[in-house]
């Protein structure tokens, strides 16, 4: 099958592009290289499944559809798997409209393109933000999600939301994953693990925001691609019209100051913290039920907090700007 994947040469993107190929599907990336990072970062991602023939690059913004239609052509098209976003809940509180234009009218115009075309299979990437500050944990998808606390959660939010519209008004089927901090090899520098593991190999002090206590259930980036997969096999064989939202987390919490232990000790260095006041617009924990995933997608995440940072070490140690 030939899968569109917007935001496919990102980090989480390019490993589900590899994975779509491994399998025997072709992957049609659609990335406008936004510069949030470095452009020859997500150009590395992807360079060599595409130099193999495993993938085609589309580069476009989603937020113009007209381009993207343009760019595409007349490329058979069989699902979507919609990840491109403008991401980070705390430039979000900085850049609110960017992230409406991105996320919000960007995930319509992918509706609208599944749409006009007849392509009935579509997965959204979301978010674990969308549930707030005040959900019980662990987080079930049966809780209504009705309170973000941040411009990022309310737009993952509102893409929820059109998913569930699109799929009500024109049967499209249609699965958005909430997906929980992932982390593992091509993680955005922005991103805490990665940041806190640059910071750690030159020496410089690490922004530690709170008391340390905040916790987050950190998902290893295979895991997370598992349940992309089985929820894009999930959308090809269900109903025209049905609608799902399930969470893709690892099930588990880990404190900031664990974590960074834990980052410390594989890198073998002694961290030194710059404590700062907690930020706006961040949640005290995140943690996912997944009982639904296993149920609906047979999703069984496996991989530990201290095997995922180790794999994590070893790829960031091969990289030129380590």
């Amino acid at each position: 099958m030939n899968i569109l994947v917007t935001g496919g040469a990102g980090f989480i993107g390019s490993h589900l592009s590899e994975r779509l190929a491994e399998r025997g599907d072709h992957a049609i990336i659609v990335d406008s290289f936004d510069p949030f990072y470095p452009e020859e970062v997500k150009r590395r991602n992807v360079r060599k499944l595409i130099a193999d023939g495993g993938a085609t690059l589309v580069e476009a913004d989603i937020a113009e559809p007209g381009q993207v239609e343009a760019r595409l052509g007349n490329v058979s098209i069989d699902a979507i798997v919609h990840l491109a976003a403008r991401a980070g809940v705390r430039p979000s509180l900085e850049r609110p409209l960017d992230y409406a234009r991105t996320n919000v009218e960007g995930t319509l115009g992918m509706l609208e393109l599944a749409r006009k075309r007849g392509i009935n299979a579509f997965v959204f990437g979301s978010s674990s933000s969308v549930y707030g500050d005040s959900t019980p944990t662990p987080f079930r998808e049966s809780e209504p999600a009705s309170d973000p606390i941040s411009p990022y959660a309310a737009t993952k939010r509102a893409g929820e939301l059109l998913c569930s519209s699109h799929a009500h008004l024109y049967g499209l089927t249609i699965i958005c994953t909430r997906l929980f901090t992932v982390y593992g090899p091509r993680q955005r520098p922005d991103l805490a693990i990665h940041k806190f593991a640059k910071l750690m190999t030159e020496g410089e002090p690490i922004p530690f925001y709170g008391d340390g206590s905040t916790e987050r259930d950190y998902t290893y980036v295979a895991d997370i691609v598992h349940g992309i997969e089985s929820a894009l096999d999930w959308a090809i064989r269900s109903p025209a019209g049905t609608f799902e939202i399930v969470n893709l987390g690892e099930s588990e919490t880990t404190s900031l100051s664990r974590l960074v232990e834990i980052i410390a000790a594989e890198m073998g260095v002694v961290p030194t913290l710059e404590r700062l006041p907690a930020q706006p617009g961040d949640v005290q924990r995140t943690f996912a039920s997944v009982d639904k995933a296993r149920r609906l997608l047979g999703y069984a995440p496996a991989t530990s907090m201290e095997e995922g940072i180790r794999k994590f070490v070893a790829w960031y140690r091969e990289q030129p700007a380590a």
